[in-house]
Formats: C-alpha cells, structure tokens, sequence
C-alpha cells in the first residue's frame, strides 16, 4: 500500500524552502544514462516530485519534463517557483502514472519510492519505459551530518542523538533502514542490466536555523509534531542550543555545512 505524507501546505512551503537538491547524484546518473541513449532525450519522468527541486535538475537533458505526486499542496508550489519552460506538473498517484505505454526515456524518484507500493509501481514503471529506456529510484540515509571549524566530530555527535530521539516516531512502512528498502527493491527488479551505487557525498551550505528548518520536515518529526507539538518544539530547540554550544557561537544564523550521503540504483528496460 502506498503511503501519502507531506501533504498539507505548511509541510509543502517548508518542505520546498528547507529540502536538499540532489544535484551530484542527478549528475552522476546522467553521466550514466548518457552513455546510453542520445541527449536530449524526448521524455522524463519524476515520479513523486514534491515541490521539484529535483525535477527541474532534469530540465538539461530532455525536450520535457513532467513532475508527477499525489499532493497538490505540494504540486502548488513546484507551479509557483517554475524555472524551466519543458517542466510541466501532474496531480497522480505513483502507481497510476497519466502517461503513455513504452513513451518514458528516464523515470527518476528521488527520495520518494520508499512510499510507494513497490508491487504496483514496478508494474508501472515497465509499462511507461521505452524498451533501452531506464529507471533510477534514489535517496538518502538519515545520517547526515554538520561540519564546521575543528568541532566537527561533536555536531556529528549531537546530530546522530538528534535522529536517534525521532526514531520512536519513524513510520513502520521504513522499517529500521530504508537503504534496506531501495535494496529490495534493487533485488527484486527483473531487468538484467542494473546498477547499485551509494556512498555519494553531497555538501550544501546553510544556517543552524536552516538545518532545523530541514530536521523539522522530516517525517517522524512531523509524527512527534501531531502527538504533542510542545514537545517536540522542545526537542528542536535544544538541537540548536547543543550545536551552538558546541560551535561556541551565539547567532543560529552562522553557516554550517550540512554532509548527505546519497544511495540510488539504475536499471535499463530491455
């Protein structure tokens, strides 16, 4: 059964302004992906696109994009922040797609698959691909981590507990690893050229402030946030006041770097 989240237009506003984009994992697949089919290619996909910060990543390489997700809080503001003229937006379930058989020369899912039906999806994914057309699901681990000057070690200390104390709050769907997930899912896709990568590294500059901005759209804050809002509160601000201690700095607003290490498969339609 697929699983909707992120839906309401407060998450949505926060997801958009506080989410990563995965610009050196979509690179990296588009080297791959390059190496096989002629670009631009007509047609890609990214399938639970939320407010497109990934989507549009892939504006480069295609004569047209469409960003599809079930969410239309979300879908409203992939809209209101257009940057590429090819990149159109569709509301649709993942394992309902309102394209064309053998018509998709890439379908992308970024940080999003681990919601869908896999049974279901998979199924759709075949139908939509062209034959020599490829899927690539990735994600990340929430294991990220902030680096800044020589205290380094200890923001990792406190960012690692931070996830930690939301694991109560993580939904059964992720089990204990959702890198297991995207795994089986690896596994159990039946097209014999396949690819497994993780490991990717990807650095991105932001504030303190910013950084618990990004913690609380995660989805078990947001489970804490629904069971007592106070509480959780409580939890993001001594997140902060810990890191700023640690920094020995007084203003929420000085720049960390914020370290994602990335996961994703690859696999070509026979």
């Amino acid at each position: 059964m697929a699983v909707r989240l992120f839906e309401d237009k407060e998450h949505a506003a926060e997801y958009l302004k506080h989410r990563m984009t995965p610009d050196v994992v979509v690179s990296d697949i588009m080297g791959r992906v390059k190496q096989k089919m002629p670009l631009p290619a007509p047609l890609a996909v990214d399938v639970g696109c939320g407010s497109g910060q990934g989507t549009v990543l892939l504006a480069p390489y295609f004569s047209q994009v469409v960003g599809t997700d079930v969410s239309p809080a979300q879908l409203e503001n992939a809209r209101a922040n257009q940057q590429c003229a090819n990149v159109t937006y569709r509301e649709s379930p993942a394992e309902d797609l309102p394209l064309e058989s053998g018509t998709v020369d890439l379908l992308t899912s970024m940080t999003a698959a681990h919601w869908f039906d896999w049974p279901r999806f998979q199924v759709e994914v075949d139908r939509v691909l062209k034959p020599g057309g490829c899927v690539a699901l990735l994600s990340y681990g929430l294991d990220m981590v902030l680096e800044y000057g020589d205290c380094s070690e200890k923001l990792k200390e406190i960012c690692l507990e931070s996830y930690a104390a939301l694991n109560p709050f993580r939904n059964p769907v992720l089990g204990r690893s959702s890198l297991q997930i995207y795994k089986d899912m690896f596994n159990s896709c039946p097209y014999p050229e396949k690819h497994w990568h993780e490991g990717l590294e990807q650095r991105k500059t932001m504030s303190v402030n910013g950084y618990i901005g990004l913690v609380k759209t995660f989805s078990p804050f947001r489970k804490y946030m629904e069971q007592d809002a106070q509480q959780a509160e409580e939890l993001s601000n001594q997140i902060r006041n810990k890191l700023l201690d640690a920094m020995q700095v007084s203003s929420a607003e000085t720049e960390v770097t914020l370290v994602t290490k990335y996961y994703y498969w690859i696999a070509w339609k026979p």
